[in-house]
């Protein structure tokens, strides 16, 4: 097979899997096959005996997820840039486009290599163990963006990812590259064998198919929301995010959301969400009681008795010495300080609560490796950031209203991390609290796409989610990732619902990404093969 023939059935996987991808509807089932031509192109590859096989498998390989990442977050650069500008913008989308593929790539060139000295079976193992490791890399380390993790694939059609409450997200990984080489498998037995032998591998891979979704299917539809009922607002005040830091009051935009909770909050209304850095100023939390917004807010909660405001603010600690690496020395006043992007709870008592987002966008708002790249902090800051950029704390924490309700705070792309969310729940929050400024993407697959993964929170958890978007998409989703209310993008406007405070531990919940730690351990194990044999065979 020649490599125009190659690339090309590259090009059809990169296809498929975007076709796939969300917010496209209904083709979810396709990511089960997805792969099957560029596994096709990669075996043909290999059977040539010629030179350079292993830059040929890497370069097909690339181009399958170069295309389909490109494809599916070139929204990315639009975030990037609104944060930055294009300077930064451009070097910064490499992260998720480049990395992203690279390291996709890097998972088939080493099943390649495995490939050569181990059985066939061991070496798709490998395949698996590889792709999977790189995924959870990509959620672990300082260059973090999960976005494109293939489990997060079935938010396109959550009635198939019920089981994700026991698995979450690297479950559906797991699936869906089995059933993708299983369909291979079946598709190579059909082409070359003859009798009805031929036909087993289709029915191994129909099985691996049928089964899940059968599991998935029947939980879906037995499913009943468990828990007391909580009256929630969600308020959407949709303020042009070009505009609420520079050009709008901070008073004004407070109106805004007061105005739209009071529209459709009732007497025994207990939540009001507004959106990430709803409040613009940046406020001192040790002295937050005695600023002007805080007291609105305060007024505004009188009229509510059992009311308790979830809003996001922009929020400053102000330290004598160094205290963190992400703080930064104030020459006029003399002190250190750090910025955060904050979860604040205010009720009607002195009583007030912060969490600080600690899922920051590498290269945005957080220098990747800070200790280790601290002497580019003069470069970074002509760039528009720091070395540290936002602070942020290190473990998940929830936030307990005077009644005990306990709500995690997730604040915008912390909703990627299924564990995080589930450390919270197994702290005690009784449901998710999702707020989020998703205007800096415009009106882009991007915005469907956050607000389609936290389904996927809501089924891991058994967590009914309230999701507070500046400018949309706002919404309610049950226990089973039903969206029971939503709101339509850049529309000013408030939901009303009544949400389930659930007390329920998942298996998800107590064990985490347990099926990621497996196979990242094993694929070091099978990793040390391929140098290994090498030696052996020298």
């Amino acid at each position: 097979m020649n490599p125009r023939q190659t690339y090309l059935l590259a090009l059809i996987s990169a296809f498929l899997l975007w076709l796939a991808w969300p917010p496209i509807p209904f083709t979810t089932p396709l990511l089960l096959v997805a792969w099957v031509p560029l596994l096709i192109a990669i075996d043909e590859i290999a059977k040539d005996n010629l030179k350079k096989q292993g830059k040929r498998i890497f370069l097909t390989a690339g181009l399958t997820f170069l295309a389909w990442n490109s494809a599916s977050i070139y929204w990315v650069y639009n975030a990037i840039s609104a944060y930055n500008g294009a300077i930064v913008a451009i070097p910064v989308s490499l992260i998720p486009f480049g990395l992203g593929a690279l390291l996709m790539t890097f998972a088939f060139w080493l099943y390649y290599r495995l490939g050569k000295y181990v059985n066939k079976k061991i070496a798709y193992l490998g395949l698996i163990s590889f792709y999977i490791a790189l995924e959870y890399l990509q959620q672990t380390w300082d260059l973090a963006f999960p976005w494109m993790t293939l489990g997060n694939g079935l938010a396109g059609m959550h009635q198939l990812a019920q089981w994700y409450d026991y698995t979450g997200i690297y479950g559906g990984s797991l699936w869906i590259i089995t059933s993708n080489i299983l369909a291979f498998e079946a598709y190579k037995k059909l082409k070359s064998a003859s009798g009805y032998l031929r036909f087993r591998p289709a029915l191994i891979w129909a099985l691996v198919v049928i089964i899940p979704v059968s599991i998935s299917l029947t939980k879906y539809y037995t499913a009943t929301e468990k828990g007391t009922p909580s009256n929630v607002v969600v308020v959407q005040p949709n303020i042009d995010p070009y505009l609420k830091l520079s050009s709008i009051p901070p008073a004004a935009q407070i109106k805004i959301l007061t105005q739209l909770s009071d529209s459709i909050a009732q007497p025994n209304t207990e939540y009001f969400i507004w959106p990430e850095t709803a409040i613009p100023n940046y406020a001192d939390e040790d002295h937050i009681r005695s600023s002007e917004d805080f007291i609105t807010l305060q007024n505004f909660l009188s009229k509510y008795k059992n009311g308790t405001l979830i809003t996001g603010i922009e929020s400053i600690k102000v330290y004598a010495t160094k205290k963190t690496i992400t703080s930064k020395y104030d020459e006029r006043q003399g002190v250190y300080f750090d910025n955060f992007n904050t979860a604040m709870q205010v009720e009607n008592s002195a009583n007030v609560q912060f969490y600080h987002k600690s899922k920051l966008v590498p290269g945005v708002e957080k220098m990747p490796f800070p200790k280790l790249f601290s002497f580019l902090d003069g470069v970074f800051a002509q760039l528009g950031g720091t070395v540290g950029g936002w602070g942020w704390q290190e473990k998940p924490s929830v936030l307990y209203a005077q009644s005990g309700i306990g709500a995690a705070p997730v604040v915008c792309y912390e909703s990627l991390w299924g564990d995080w969310v589930g450390q919270q729940v197994k702290d005690g929050a009784q449901f998710i609290a999702i707020i989020t400024n998703d205007g800096w993407w415009g009106n882009t697959s991007g915005k469907d796409q956050h607000a389609m993964y936290a389904k996927l929170r809501a089924i891991e958890t058994h967590r009914d989610i309230a999701r507070s978007a500046n400018t949309g998409i706002s919404c309610f989703i049950n226990q089973r990732g039903d969206v029971t209310q939503s709101t339509k993008w850049w529309t000013r406007t408030a939901l009303k619902g009544d949400i389930n405070l659930n007390d329920e531990i998942t298996f998800y919940v107590k064990s985490g990404d347990i099926i990621a730690k497996i196979l990242s351990f094993l694929a070091i194990l099978l990793v040390l093969i391929i140098p290994y044999k090498k030696w052996v065979k020298k």
